[in-house]
């Protein structure tokens, strides 16, 4: 008896060689292609509206682009400690996935939405209320604490929406789904132009609104996001499978674990995104072009650090999932490829900026004065791009796989203890000016980032070892 096996055929009916199988290492490096693609578009999308805002906004006035950019400093670390508080969505979804239960990922975007909710109107409250009042015990000049309030109280209001938004986002991404929330965030990218064209000069008969207009546009971006994603989630066809739709039972290990991820990462992220405010202090002792100059790198590497979040995204959800699956070398993999991927794009990026920065530069200023401090901080900015990068995919691995607070002690001690201290020493006493202040940056990169692996490594020897014993 002759046994018959159906080949791969093409289209003219010709038998095609069967598909070489993929091995693991080969099959995680193209799952996390594939999903910190679309992420790290998505992340461009948030960089991209605040960008926009900003040339809107300073096209029509400089005075009012002073005002929005003094309400956006401390909405934008409301917006950021949210946005850590909330990472344990993903890494929960990732895990509920890897464990099988598919079921259980609607009672984390349940959570997840009514922790979002109050986190929203708290840090709405408080951003509304003291916000206004901080910004007139800073003595500030030319009225920009009188003319930055309303902005700031407009970015408020929409604080909540993000939240929720950035629940949703996170939720889909960790199902593997980034594509559908970086097309919402790309069309809410095209609200947000259209309601600065129209609100900030005034058009169509409307009255010009300068810097409130742009935070009555980030508004309006944000709750065309929110409703984009929302009827997404409700359209999906296994909505009801994964849970969406039924009141999960009370479960508090499983609300304390989501939330515990949190408490680590938006620590973290208020310590990083503080000590690099903080660098605006060193370069203000410096001097108003280094101010000027430090603004330039700063924004030049937070488009780049678009990319490593991304890619931190994708890892947090494979590291999950292998977690959920409870799986360590699976967990090792994909943290070590992750890895290996993102140093290479930070060293290609760096190779990229090298060659190009003068054209960099020139995209931000023409004044001599400013170029002379401006060109050779760009060329140390190329030194920390990669470490920095390997840093912020590192902490998220860490995060999936349980480790929650070595991060957070790691920023501590990275870049509140030691980047502030280091820049002022190297920049004033030392002498070195702004490129101190970078310098203070590379050596704080590569000490987190070696923190950061070397725990990595510890809990892959521990896995290691438990399998053998258990074996």
């Amino acid at each position: 008896m002759t046994l018959v096996t159906s080949m791969p055929r093409d289209a003219a009916g010709t038998a095609l060689p069967p598909e070489r199988p993929r091995g693991p290492i080969l099959t995680d490096l193209i799952e996390l292609l594939r999903l910190a693609g679309p992420v790290v578009l998505s992340r461009l999308g948030i960089m991209v509206m605040g960008l926009t805002d900003a040339i809107v906004v300073g096209h029509y006035s400089a005075q009012q682009l002073g005002f929005h950019a003094m309400a956006w400093a401390p909405s934008s670390i409301f917006v950021t400690m949210n946005v850590g508080l909330l990472v344990g969505v993903q890494v929960m979804t990732a895990r509920a996935i890897g464990a099988g239960k598919r079921h259980e990922t609607g009672a984390v975007l349940r959570r997840g939405l009514t922790y979002s909710l109050w986190l929203g109107l708290g840090g709405m409250a408080l951003q509304a209320l003291l916000g206004p009042l901080f910004l007139h015990s800073l003595g500030l000049k030319d009225g920009l604490a009188d003319g930055a309030t309303l902005p700031l109280i407009v970015f408020a209001l929409s604080l909540p929406l993000y939240s929720v938004s950035v629940v949703l986002t996170f939720w889909l991404e960790g199902l593997a789904r980034p594509t559908p929330g970086a097309v919402m965030m790309w069309l809410a990218n095209l609200v947000n132009l259209a309601a600065n064209l129209l609100l900030v000069p005034g058009t169509f008969g409307l009255p010009a609104l300068g810097a409130t207009g742009g935070a009555w546009s980030t508004f309006a971006a944000r709750l065309a996001l929110l409703v984009a994603l929302a009827i997404y989630v409700l359209r999906m066809r296994e909505a009801r499978d994964l849970g969406v739709f039924d009141k999960p039972a009370r479960d508090r290990p499983a609300e304390i674990e989501q939330r515990r991820i949190g408490y680590g990462a938006g620590a973290s992220n208020f310590f990083e995104v503080s000590a690099f405010a903080g660098m605006n202090l060193v370069a203000g002792w410096i001097g108003a072009l280094a101010v000027a100059a430090w603004a330039v790198v700063l924004n030049v590497s937070a488009v780049i650090f678009m990319v490593p979040l991304g890619v931190a995204s994708a890892t947090a959800v494979l590291v999950g999932r292998a977690y959920g699956a409870r799986d360590p070398a699976g967990m090792t993999r994909a943290g070590w490829i992750a890895f290996a991927v993102i140093a290479v794009i930070g060293v290609i990026a760096g190779l990229l900026l090298y060659p190009t920065r003068h054209w960099v530069a020139l995209a931000y200023t023409t004044d001599p004065a400013a170029l002379e401090l401006i060109l050779p901080a760009l060329v140390l900015t190329c030194f920390f791009l990669a470490p920095d990068a390997v840093q912020v995919v590192a902490a998220q691995a860490l995060r999936a796989r349980g480790e929650v607070w070595v991060p957070t002690i790691t920023h501590l001690i990275s870049y509140a203890l030691v980047m502030g201290p280091l820049a002022w020493w190297l920049a004033i006493p030392r002498g070195m000016g702004l490129n101190g202040v970078v310098l203070s940056v590379i050596a704080t990169s590569f000490l987190a980032a070696g923190f950061l692996l070397a725990r990595f490594r510890i809990l892959d020897l521990r896995d290691r070892k438990l399998a053998n014993e258990g074996a």
